[in-house]
């Protein structure tokens, strides 16, 4: 069985939507398909970002990091070097009787990163997480369960650790 390959030179598929003033440094250097990256946003070097992710307006997702399907960044989002998000609670490469699983075999789990959020540099989050708004998650941190907006989360697993200076009087 032949498999089509692309291009190497064609790293962003015809499939990507990119918005007004999206920024890529390297696009030879990044794998870019059936997304949506919002106008003003900005993608580093060896980024992968796959399909049905959505990147919002002005952005920035810095090097080495990989955006799977079902992950949803709001406006302002930074994500730091090498960040990890995932979109399977139950990975497995093959089904009960041996079989190699397929899309059919599995659901894609949404994680959503709300507006302003901070993501530290080799973060990882877990799917169907939610990031609230102006959140700041540590470096390093394994984030397992929805944090809250404003908070700031660090370990593993992450943990409440505090709240950001900004963060609204209201909230």
């Amino acid at each position: 069985m032949a498999v089509a390959l692309l291009n190497p030179e064609e790293m962003i598929a015809s499939s990507v939507t990119l918005e007004e003033g999206v920024v890529i440094h390297h696009p030879d250097l990044v794998n870019l398909y059936g997304c949506t990256i919002g106008a003003g946003s900005r993608i580093g070097t060896f980024v992968e970002i796959q399909r049905n992710a959505l990147i919002g307006r002005n952005c920035k997702v810095s090097s080495h990091t990989f955006i799977c399907e079902g992950v949803t960044l709001e406006e302002g989002v930074f994500v730091g070097h090498g960040v990890m998000f995932t979109n399977d609670l139950h990975p497995r490469a093959v089904n009960p009787d041996g079989s190699l699983q397929t899309d059919a075999d599995w659901t894609v789990t949404i994680t959503l990163v709300k507006r302003r959020a901070s993501i530290g540099s080799h973060a990882t989050i877990l799917a169907g997480v939610s990031i609230g708004e102006g959140a700041l998650i540590g470096a390093g941190a394994v984030v397992t369960r929805n944090v809250p907006d404003y908070a700031v989360v660090a370990g593993v697993p992450a943990k409440v650790i505090g709240r950001v200076k900004d963060a609204p009087a209201k909230v």
